[in-house]
């Protein structure tokens, strides 16, 4: 039996990377123009210096600002350049922001999806890494506001993915015993390994045809493409019904 589902929201919902790398790309442009660099070579230069971020996130970083870590990540990307402008930094990483708006876009039947998990009786959430000083709004913006039932942001409660603290919490809130809860992610270091530990069921939407760590924990599905979640969820919860 399922009676909750959690989604992951970058990758997941949305096409974040494409969003990240697009506005990056713009963002960069518009500064090679003002200095006479290669915009590539400075879009490049962030785009790994955000990778580095969110991969090695900690419950620390939670208490700062998201604008100041994104500025910094400008200034040490414009650093490799040789550029060291800290008011340029700030700017940048404000451009950047408002840019990546324009880049929001539900993957297809992202919606549809939501809409029919809750016609089964199903309760929604959104379960994220990302600052709700940022994802509130992302997540207006893509309309996904109303269509779930609860949205859970990491610097709201201190936690992060894999922790299963941080799914048992949802859960809490939502009113549904996690053996009852599904996850649906892209990542299994973080969507996949925490709904494991914290005795949910795990959808892993593998995008990028990642391998499965070294004796780690299988998913209950593994899906390559959104159009596969929905079949996913409705076969393992037959599986949970019968098992």
């Amino acid at each position: 039996m399922i009676d909750l589902v959690l989604f992951d929201l970058d990758d997941t919902l949305h096409d974040d990377t494409q969003a990240c790398l697009l506005a990056g790309m713009e963002a960069a442009e518009e500064v090679a123009r003002e200095r006479n660099i290669d915009a590539r070579r400075l879009a490049d230069a962030y785009a790994r210096e955000a990778a580095r971020f969110w991969h090695g996130i900690s419950p620390e970083q939670l208490r700062t600002k998201l604008a100041h870590l994104r500025e910094s990540m400008w200034e040490r990307a414009l650093a490799e350049l040789g550029i060291v402008d800290p008011a340029l930094a700030r700017r940048t990483a404000e451009r950047y922001y408002l840019l990546r708006k324009k880049y929001f876009v539900l993957f297809p039947g992202a919606l549809e999806l939501l809409e029919e998990q809750r016609s089964r009786g199903r309760r929604l959430g959104i379960l994220t890494n990302g600052f709700a000083e940022t994802h509130v709004e992302k997540i207006a913006l893509l309309g996904l506001a109303e269509a779930v039932d609860g949205t859970f942001f990491a610097d709201d409660t201190g936690l992060l993915k894999p922790d299963p603290a941080f799914f048992q919490h949802a859960c809490d809130r939502l009113g549904v015993p996690a053996k009852h809860a599904a996850m649906v992610g892209d990542r299994y270091d973080r969507d996949i390994a925490g709904a494991l530990a914290a005795g949910m069921t795990a959808i892993w939407l593998n995008v990028r045809g990642e391998r499965l760590p070294a004796d780690a924990p299988p998913p209950h599905a593994t899906v390559t493409a959104f159009s596969g979640v929905g079949r996913a969820l409705e076969t393992a919860a037959a599986r949970s019904r019968n098992g």
